[in-house]
């Protein structure tokens, strides 16, 4: 039998002592008045949010919340109900056991829609709760991103051009075509998930063996997304296509390898690094797609608050000294070197430097890629740099005593020198530079700036919805009781995370006779940190608060990036 439920959502929240009578009125007028779904004016007015309703049915009805972002549904299971009954009433099967279905439900209340998913099925329905994000998520992962493949082979066969360019050619920009409608299905495969990357704005793509079959996984906006997946039996095909792309040799499956190609669709140049390591099921391959238009950025274009963006500009015009990005893996602290690059190219500067590898290419810059084999290190690169009469220099990153002080020496010497290295914050990066070994006087007289940041997602713009926080949420942000914040409710255009594209959240440290008799006395970054606050360096945690405020991202987003409870 169908477990039906006849309690009104309003009752419930109001048994529960989460609203008051007049909350619901309220909500009801509005229900009336613009037709949405109660629980959905309940989470627009701010009176809860949807994980506070989600759990308070749950325990009422003692109907178990599951998350479906990860469960991964069987075949057989998903064939049980046709496609229209399962986008018309969001529901999904997840789980059969003998002669009961359980079903994953945005609206456990609905009792029509437990009423036909048992006529269909001709079992027993036995619900569950899921939150209407994660659901649009799995409805677009079941039945949608098989369809945007598919779409995205269609229009390449129309008359889109994906082109590869081979590393050896490079030089010499001749580009060999792809052929997307050639019948070789790994071919076919491996393109299409090239162009699925590109136009999803993704990162980096997973390729990856599992016991009983293989999975693809794209990173989005900083986070890893699942996507449809040919038959195990297809996976080593598609790694020895990758790597035939990439340069490497197929024969070597034991030891990790690493390589390069870029594609061209349109007037677009993406560039692919790709990095392959043996793990107990096979080679797993990682590709890593740099946008060459991303080192076109200009500064005011990252994400930097107005008084923070001054900051950095007044800084760079000096003719000397060190700066330092810094923050994790994968915090954007390239895309900052490069857009201050930018910035300052000029046909009266000279431009020098070293990295590894070279992720973007700038016209009137002379770049030079690490080659160890050949003995071009930081160090030795960085030694070369400074007979080749430079003005300023970018070193990819400083890792160890020795590179460090060539830059300092350098900056010391009438160059700006530009560089990242891995801390958590900025006043941590002037420590570590002393805990390298590096001679504190030095440190003190060179490093002008640093920049400690991270990368949050921005709420999507074709889904943004204002609404008024909760009083525990204006406490803590401190704004008034009439502010409006905004989110994302989950569109195509984001696949349904409210979330599009990411912006830095950034602490800037300038430093100061003050600051520089702290690194003299050898003192903590927390004794730096907090004179530098009182010196008015805004933190990471402050400035992704302010973005919150400004209706850039969201508080749980800005929370999360800047690791704060």
């Amino acid at each position: 039998m169908v477990q039906r439920i006849k309690k009104r959502l309003g009752e419930i929240l109001l048994e529960a002592n989460k609203i008051s009578e007049n909350d619901l009125l309220r909500a009801l007028a509005e229900q009336k008045k613009y037709g949405e779904k109660l629980g959905q004016i309940i989470i627009r007015l701010g009176f809860l949010s949807s994980k506070e309703i989600l759990e308070t049915v749950s325990q009422q009805l003692h109907i178990p919340i599951v998350n479906l972002d990860k469960k991964q549904i069987p075949e057989e299971l998903l064939k049980l109900l046709p496609e229209d009954i399962v986008k018309n009433y969001m529901v999904l099967p997840i789980e059969r056991r003998f002669n009961v279905l359980r079903l994953a439900m945005v609206d456990p209340l609905d009792i029509n829609a437990m009423d036909e998913v048992a006529r269909t099925v001709k079992m027993e329905v036995e619900p569950c709760i899921v939150t209407e994000a994660e659901m649009k998520r799995a409805l677009e992962k079941y039945y949608g991103l098989k369809t945007l493949v598919e779409e995205t082979l269609e229009r390449m066969k129309e008359g889109d051009e994906l082109t590869l360019l081979k590393e050896e050619d490079e030089e010499k920009d001749e580009f060999v075509s792809v052929d997307m409608t050639q019948e070789e299905p790994v071919v076919r495969f491996v393109n299409s998930l090239l162009a699925q990357a590109l136009n999803d704005g993704a990162s980096d793509i997973h390729v990856e063996p599992q016991e009983k079959k293989m999975r693809v996984r794209m990173r989005i906006d900083g986070k890893l997304r699942e996507v449809p997946s040919p038959d195990k039996k297809m996976f080593l095909p598609i790694i020895s296509r990758i790597k035939i792309l990439a340069g490497m040799d197929i024969a070597k499956t034991r030891v990790p390898q690493d390589g390069r190609f870029n594609i061209r669709e349109g007037s677009k140049d993406v560039g692919l690094r790709v990095s392959t390591f043996p793990t107990i099921h096979g080679e797993k391959a990682v590709l890593r797609l740099l946008d060459k238009s991303a080192a076109l950025y200009g500064i005011e274009k990252l994400g930097f608050l107005s008084h923070d963006e001054e900051k950095v500009k007044n800084v760079i015009k000096k003719p000397y000294g060190f700066i330092l990005s810094t923050g994790p893996t994968g915090s954007g602290k390239s895309t900052t070197l490069y857009a201050i690059l930018n910035y300052l190219n000029s046909p009266e500067k000279n431009i020098i430097t070293v990295e590894d590898p070279v992720e973007y290419t700038l016209d009137g810059l002379a770049q030079a890629q690490v080659n160890p084999k050949a003995g071009l290190t930081f160090e030795s690169g960085l030694r070369s740099i400074l007979r080749q009469d430079p003005d300023i220099i970018m070193v990819g990153e400083i890792r160890d005593k020795e590179t460090a002080t060539i830059a300092i020496h350098s900056a010391l010497t009438g160059h700006l020198v530009l560089s990242t290295l891995h801390t958590n914050d900025a006043p941590g990066a002037v420590s570590r530079l002393v805990e390298m070994g590096v001679e504190p006087f030095l440190v003190a007289s060179s490093v002008t700036c640093v920049i400690g940041q991270r990368l949050l997602r921005k709420i999507c713009d074709e889904c943004k919805t204002a609404f008024h926080p909760s009083q525990p949420v204006r406490e803590k942000l401190g704004i008034g009781p009439d502010a409006v914040l905004y989110k994302g409710t989950g569109c195509p255009a984001c696949k349904y995370t409210g979330y599009r594209g990411r912006t830095g959240v950034y602490e800037v440290l300038v430093m100061d006779d003050d600051l520089r008799e702290l690194v003299l006395t050898k003192l903590s970054s927390d004794v730096i940190r907090k004179m530098a606050i009182e010196k008015g360096m805004m933190l990471m945690y402050d400035d992704a608060m302010e973005k919150v405020r400004l209706g850039r991202t969201t508080l749980e987003e800005a929370l999360n990036v800047t690791q704060e409870d």
